[in-house]
């Protein structure tokens, strides 16, 4: 017999276990089911543990470059990558118990542990991991079910070891020779951290840059970063089969042969829905597996809503939780939200990170509108000549017309703050005058941003 509930999220993200307690909390009797690990992507193999690494990785590179700074360190620099990942693991399993913690003890919630399945348009079936099934229906379902890594069909690949952005994340050594499959924010990412650890990295490219997605120039200044600290990129690079070989893995690409201790697949991610039974709710999907939802992340089922990776309208955290907050806002809170409003913004969290927001410059050509741009070197900003990390710029663009930001992007030091001036002033739907005109703390990277859109010229 089916147990019923007024409301039902599927898995435990960012969006969905704070959405299934306002539900919850708001008289609703609500269900949270989780199949995995409580937290979903960023607490467990995303931001969270590769920010530690990060940080590791930071630290790494700091103690080597100490004597720039007049600080003298006796000896090398050795990683105990054991230790990295116990840090990690500790930072994690603290998120994630917490997490579970909190869903269990709030009043009003039942938290089924098993994988959830569609049986009809609000019905679902839980099987548990011993086997056992639960029938439970709902009045309003959420699917938060997240994404998981791309491999993609390589010649021989069955034969050999391989890693994704999660299992590189249980390594106990430094890899030799890190092979990776990619070059955009997860490849690039990890190839530094790893280079900082002290592997050799190659980064085998299917194309003729990195970070297709941003502008040249960008893409440009990242990559002489990265060659600078020993990074290979070997550009145009087909694999066509891999090898077992003694110690690693060997990668053919065209004619090139490489010898790998470690080889990493960062070639994308992709939704888990093709195991929900959404063809038995009419839910259908796009070609590449995402949930068509509107505005409000309604899906074409009514009483089903889609939010987090899933629906294709942002694959970060923070659109996760904007998600949640537009869902419970139209719901609980009478108002009338809507993701079709959302300025996109994200960062890189390379180091030097790179965090933008709106429109690009190649996006802004396309367009064809009458536009302003300025662009300043990090080398005019106070904060990084004395902190000796002078790589990259800044970038604004404005329409001419309107005197609004239509995007702006900061590869250099704590750009990745900073670009939070410019996501405030876009979301006010004020001229860019008024951040011009604002005053700004010194010594900072935000100070030189009004002096950057003194510089504003159009379009050439």
């Amino acid at each position: 017999m089916s147990q019923h509930f007024d409301a039902v999220v599927i898995g435990t993200g960012q969006g969905g276990s704070p959405l299934a307690v306002r539900l919850a909390e708001s008289g609703k009797r609500t269900a949270i089911i989780e199949r995995h690990l409580f937290g979903g992507t960023c607490v467990n193999v995303g931001c969270t543990p590769t920010k530690t690494y990060v940080a590791s990785a930071r630290a790494a590179h700091v103690a080597r470059t100490a004597a720039q700074y007049g600080v003298m360190i006796g000896g090398d620099i050795r990683i105990d990558m054991a230790r990295v990942k116990a840090r990690k693991d500790e930072v994690i399993g603290g998120s994630r118990t917490g997490i579970e913690k909190w869903l269990r003890g709030t009043h009003n919630l039942t938290v089924f542990k098993g994988h959830g399945r569609f049986t009809g348009p609000r019905a679902l079936s839980i099987e548990a991991a011993d086997g056992s099934t639960q029938e439970i229906d709902a009045d309003l379902i959420i699917i938060n079910t997240g994404t998981r890594a791309v491999v993609p069909k390589v010649d021989g690949l069955e034969r050999v070891p391989y890693l994704t952005n999660s299992t590189i994340l249980e390594l106990t050594e430094v890899p030799e020779h890190l092979v990776i499959v990619g070059a955009s924010y997860i490849a690039l990412e990890f190839g530094q951290m790893f280079r900082r650890f002290g592997s050799r990295v190659t980064l085998l490219v299917r194309g003729e840059r990195i970070l297709t997605r941003e502008d040249e120039d960008v893409a440009r200044a990242m990559q002489d970063v990265f060659v600078r600290e020993g990074i290979d990129f070997r550009f145009g690079a087909e694999m066509s089969r891999v090898e077992p070989m003694a110690g690693g893995v060997r990668i053919v690409s065209g004619d090139e042969v490489i010898d790998a201790s470690h080889l990493l697949f960062a070639t994308g991610r992709t939704p888990n829905t093709d195991d929900l039974g959404l063809e038995h709710a009419g839910i259908a999907v796009s070609r590449h597996g995402m949930i068509d939802v509107d505005g409000q992340l309604r899906t074409k089922v009514d009483g089903v809503y889609a939010l987090g990776d899933v629906n294709g309208r942002g694959a970060f955290t923070h659109t996760s939780w904007n998600d949640y907050e537009i869902i419970a806002s139209n719901l609980l809170d009478g108002e009338s939200r809507s993701v079709d409003t959302r300025i996109m913004a994200y960062a890189v969290f390379v180091d030097p990170p790179f965090a933008r927001v709106g429109m690009s410059e190649e996006d802004v050509r396309r367009d064809g509108r009458e536009a302003l741009i300025a662009t300043m070197p990090m080398s005019r900003v106070g904060r990084a000549r004395e902190r000796g990390e002078t790589d990259g710029f800044m970038k604004a663009l404005v329409d001419a017309r309107t005197k609004r930001f239509l995007g702006a992007a900061i590869y250099g030091i704590e750009g990745d703050e900073a670009i939070h001036a410019f996501i405030d002033i876009m979301n006010a739907d004020a001229p860019y005058t008024t951040l011009q005109r604002a005053m700004h703390i010194h010594p900072t990277v935000s100070e030189l941003i009004p002096t950057l859109l003194e510089g504003l010229t159009p379009f050439e």
